[in-house]
Order: C-alpha cells, then sequence, then structure tokens
C-alpha cells in the first residue's frame, strides 16, 4: 500500500497524520512546538522528524508529504534547510517532503477551491493570495516588531496600553484594567527565583502615587518578558468586550478593521474566491472573529478546521491528482 502523511508544525505544537488513498486516517501523533523562528533549526526539524515516525508506526510506502510550518521561510537559508533534509532522511522520507507555509494548510482544510485568500490571526497577523494552493501574495506577517495587527500579541499590547492609561488618566480600575492588573501580578513563564526579577504586587491604589508606582512596575514586568507574552492578555480584551466595556469594545474594533482590510489587500477587484479565516482571534465566538465576518459580509467566507487534515489533503493531491478524496478524523 502506498501513504501520504501531513503535518502541521506551529510553534506550540506539531501534529503528524497518516492517510491512505482512500482518506482513511491510518495513524497520528504530536509533538512540542516547532517554527524555526523561536526553535533551535535541529530542534525543530527533529520534532517534526519525530511527530511523523510515530504516526507513520513502522509503516513504509510514503509517496508524498507536506509539512505546513510557521516560520518556513527560515528554510530559505541553506544551512537550515540541510538540517530539514537530514531529519527527513532520518525517518526515510528524503526527496518526499514538501515544506509549505502554516496558512497554506490552514487555507486547504476548509476548502478544495485552488484560488482564494487566507487570513490568518493567532498569536500574529497574515493574510495570503491563494493560487493554485500556493502563496502568490502577502499582507502583513510582519512579526511583533513591525506588525501583526489585530492579533493576540496586538490586544494584549492594546490590553496593556489601555491598562497603563487607565492608571494615569484616574479612571477606575475595574473590568479590563482590573484583569490585566491581575493576570500581569501572576507567576511569568519566564519567571525563575534565579532570575532576580522582583516580583510584581498589587497593593490598592488609592493616591497618585499609587498609580504611578502601579504603572511603572506594570511596564517593568511587560518589558521583562518575551513580547510574545503579551498575547496572553487577549482573552482578557474579549471578555471585556462582550461584558460591554468600552475601552475594550473600542480595542476590538480597530483589531477587526486592521484585519479586514488585510485581507481586502491580497484580494483583487471584484474577487469571489473564497476567504478562510484562521486562528484563535477569528473563531466564531470571539468578538474580533465576529466583527471581521461583519466586515467581509457577501464574500465567502469560511473557517478552517483542522490544518493538519489540509496538509495531508495537498499530499494526497501531490500523490494521487485533483480527485483525491479529503482525509477526516471521522
Amino acid at each position: 500500500m502506498s501513504f501520504v502523511v501531513g503535518v502541521d508544525a506551529g510553534g506550540t505544537s506539531t501534529r503528524a497524520i497518516v492517510v491512505d488513498a482512500a482518506g482513511v486516517v491510518l495513524g497520528s501523533a504530536a509533538g512540542e512546538g516547532a517554527n524555526p523562528n523561536a526553535h533551535a533549526p535541529k530542534v525543530a526539524a527533529g520534532r517534526i522528524a519525530d511527530a511523523i515516525a510515530a504516526a507513520l508506526g513502522g509503516r513504509t510506502g510514503v509517496v508524498a508529504a507536506v509539512v505546513g510550518m510557521a516560520g518556513v521561510s527560515k528554510l530559505s537559508d541553506p544551512a537550515v534547510a540541510a538540517v530539514f533534509d537530514a531529519a527527513w532522511q532520518r525517518v526515510g522520507l528524503g526527496g518526499v517532503v514538501r515544506t509549505v507555509a502554516d496558512a497554506e494548510v490552514a487555507y486547504a482544510s476548509a476548502t478544495s477551491a485552488p484560488d482564494g485568500t487566507v487570513l490568518v490571526a493567532g498569536t500574529g497577523s497574515i493574510a495570503c493570495r491563494i493560487r493554485k494552493r500556493r502563496t502568490a501574495a502577502r499582507a502583513g506577517g510582519y512579526g511583533w516588531l513591525l506588525g501583526d495587527e489585530g492579533s493576540a500579541y496586538w490586544l494584549g499590547r492594546e490590553a496593556v496600553r489601555s491598562t497603563l492609561a487607565a492608571l494615569r488618566g484616574g479612571a477606575d480600575l475595574t473590568g479590563l484594567p482590573a484583569a490585566v492588573l491581575a493576570a500581569a501580578a501572576g507567576p511569568s513563564a519566564v519567571d525563575s527565583p534565579a532570575s532576580g526579577q522582583a516580583t510584581f504586587h498589587i497593593g490598592p491604589v488609592e493616591t497618585e502615587a499609587d498609580r504611578v508606582a502601579t504603572a511603572s512596575a506594570l511596564i517593568t514586568k511587560a518589558n521583562a518578558e518575551p513580547p510574545v507574552r503579551l498575547a496572553r492578555f487577549a482573552p482578557l480584551v474579549s471578555a471585556a468586550a462582550i461584558a460591554g466595556e468600552p475601552a475594550a469594545m473600542e480595542i476590538v474594533a480597530r483589531a477587526a478593521d486592521f484585519l479586514v482590510s488585510l485581507a481586502l489587500a491580497t484580494r483583487e477587484p471584484g474577487e469571489s474566491t473564497p476567504l478562510v479565516l484562521v486562528g484563535s482571534v477569528l473563531a466564531e465566538d470571539s468578538p474580533v472573529g465576529a466583527a471581521v465576518r461583519a466586515g467581509l459580509a457577501g464574500l465567502d467566507v469560511l473557517t478552517s478546521s483542522d490544518g493538519v487534515l489540509g496538509a495531508t489533503w495537498l499530499a494526497a493531491v501531490d500523490a494521487w491528482g485533483e480527485t483525491a478524496p479529503r482525509p477526516s478524523r471521522e
């Protein structure tokens, strides 16, 4: 028998599945994140290879494999590409693996249409024009320092900025500011007893001096962590917006405007192809997701189901052509 392999490798997790020509899932495995921009290339490649090997379970006969990878542009470095090639050789897939952007597999998970648009808003944000199932143009995707507007990182940053404004403007510290301060006081992923970083304490904020001290502590705490950690405040914005808090609703509205503009920037005038939404920020029960869908009313808007299924279907098309059945976990 012959098989194909699909992999969805993100910053926090990696998933691999194996299917046969009938689209039946025969094996699956999961591992830690494998974005080569966030992890050493050797570590990232090893995690993907290990997940593939575990999903195969000793099977041979793989005729095609597609790895959708966050940070795939890193493989444009020949030294990094060589590390990944060695990993594919180790699991018996030398010359078989095709690596693509994670946005491409997310798009393929939602539709079989070869042309369209995919809008991603998770920790970061990017929109891609898809032509013949390949990325033909991009908007955004510049990372936290240069962009990522509307993403979870951006929402978290705006939540902290809103809290600082409340502290310095004498506003009541309820709702979103209270939630941000409480979350910031919790342990950080980078804190350790040996780090020497002061614990962030929140006491009564009754005087102007208290407000200044708390604002300074929040600034210090946020800047001491990796920037991506700001994404942890994004759910607080959603909760506050659902509760009707004006400051949070304004942040949500700006995020949606950014993301709608990002998606439309990759589309041609009058284009009627599918537009696939991907990522936690764009979930159907998310305030930002609802606002983006409203902003894209009239277009064929779909929601990505499972990137690893998209990767596996792309591999199946590579192996068996356009009539290859779409794999399903059911």
